[in-house]
């Protein structure tokens, strides 16, 4: 790499991916600079391109987690098509994919087959639940994964049945990790010279993010089993309360109940024998709960206990609904929600990156590619094909492209149209 690139400029990966989690990964690759070519399946392209709001070939949904890169659409059914992406594969530092287990392999482009051509190759395979093991080559999305690591059983109120998760938590989180694995795997091969395949799935993900559950439960078994639950928490008073227009999150943990009583005026409360510890506040939850409530129902609104709460530096919040999060002057002011352009979906709003660097700035001037708008451009610039050779691989209905986007012209001037004339 030339010294005076940044990030991961210079550095090419190669998108195999649709929906979220793999898509996530190499979008955040592309934001911090790599070039990302995405190889999306004749005819139809990347599924998330027929969710949410749909106009002029372009979704919201595909435009959000596939922006920054170039686009490339073929029928991975033709051997020609899969002749094509080995051809490129050398010419890329990285490749992600996610297909279910076994896809990769049926095609002739599991790691084994690509590392034989291109031994320096990083590649990244994203899944439900992993590339071996009893449960490797089970199908499945987020909320599978969610269920398969003891996180769905956690959600909901504990009087009612559990919930599944309305974000797709598993899916951007294994997405971030693997451009994580990615970006350490390439400081691996510039000590080392060799590449290796990184295996990241949803359930691994999930189960990771069990904050302390894992070793009680190993270290009580039979004894310790952790519960929903919902607004209530273990550790009172924090939880989610009804206020005055809404509802609040506190996070008073032990260390801060004298600080917490003091601000909402009852300072005995901290020699109240129900409340004297955490275990005892535990115990008398529903008392405390019904403390909290009336001192917030007594105070003018929502943003006016936040205030009092704060001013004693307890961590609090108030539940906003989406629309009011994504007017918030922080998350505005910090790019966390950014605005961009489409030229069929007009201006709207994505999410920012999670991250924000002193030397790589923002953009919000990004663009999604239309189905196989880069075709003719990434195979001339990587395998050097002629205006004709092209021409006969969408003939051969090997490339397909949106129909609002031109057909190419062979050697003589003329369109895959007046060829069939």
């Amino acid at each position: 790499m030339a010294n005076n690139l940044r990030m991961l400029q210079g550095y090419k990966v190669l998108d195999i991916c649709q929906y979220i989690a793999g898509p996530t990964c190499t979008r955040m690759l592309a934001e911090m600079g790599a070039d990302v070519v995405k190889i999306e399946p004749a005819p139809g392209g990347d599924r998330a391109r027929s969710m949410t709001i749909i106009r002029g070939g372009m979704s919201t949904y595909f435009f959000q987690h596939n922006h920054s890169k170039r686009g490339v659409a073929m029928d991975l059914s033709k051997a020609r098509a899969r002749e094509l992406i080995k051809a490129m594969v050398p010419k890329f530092d990285v490749l992600v994919e996610n297909f279910a287990t076994g896809v990769m392999a049926r095609m002739g482009l599991d790691y084994p087959a690509l590392r034989a051509i291109h031994p320096a190759l990083i590649m990244c395979s994203i899944s439900m639940a992993g590339q071996d093991g009893p449960l490797g080559d089970k199908p499945g999305f987020d909320v599978i994964g969610q269920a398969y690591a003891g996180v769905t059983d956690l959600v909901g109120e504990p009087d009612r049945p559990p919930a599944v998760l309305p974000m797709a938590i598993g899916d951007i989180s294994t997405g971030v990790a693997s451009a994580l694995a990615v970006a350490v795997a390439i400081i691996d091969r510039m000590r080392t010279g060799e590449g290796q395949h990184i295996d990241a799935s949803l359930v691994d993900t999930y189960f990771h993010m069990h904050a302390h559950d894992v070793p009680m439960v190993s270290l009580r078994p039979g004894r310790y089993h952790p519960k929903r639950e919902g607004a209530q928490s273990t550790m009172y008073p924090p939880g989610l309360f009804r206020a005055n227009g809404g509802y609040i999150v506190v996070m008073a943990t032990g260390h801060q109940w004298r600080e917490f009583t003091g601000a909402i005026g009852m300072p005995e409360l901290v020699n109240d024998p129900r409340f004297k510890d955490a275990r005892t506040r535990f115990k008398n939850n529903a008392a405390l709960r019904e403390v909290v409530e009336k001192w917030l129902a007594d105070q003018p609104s929502v943003e006016a206990a936040v205030e009092v709460l704060g001013k004693a530096r307890i961590p609090c919040a108030p539940v906003l609904e989406l629309k009011d999060a994504m007017r918030h002057p922080h998350l505005v002011g910090r790019k966390t929600i950014r605005r961009v352009h489409d030229s069929a979906l007009g201006d709207f709003d994505i999410p920012g990156m999670p991250m924000k660097f002193s030397a790589w700035p923002d953009r919000a001037d990004v663009k999604a590619p239309r189905l196989g708008e880069h075709n003719e451009e990434v195979l001339r610039e990587l395998l050097g094909l002629s205006d004709g050779e092209i021409a006969d691989l969408y003939a051969e209905q090997v490339l397909v492209k949106d129909r609002s986007q031109p057909l190419p012209k062979d050697g003589r001037g003329r369109t895959l149209e007046d060829r069939q004339v």
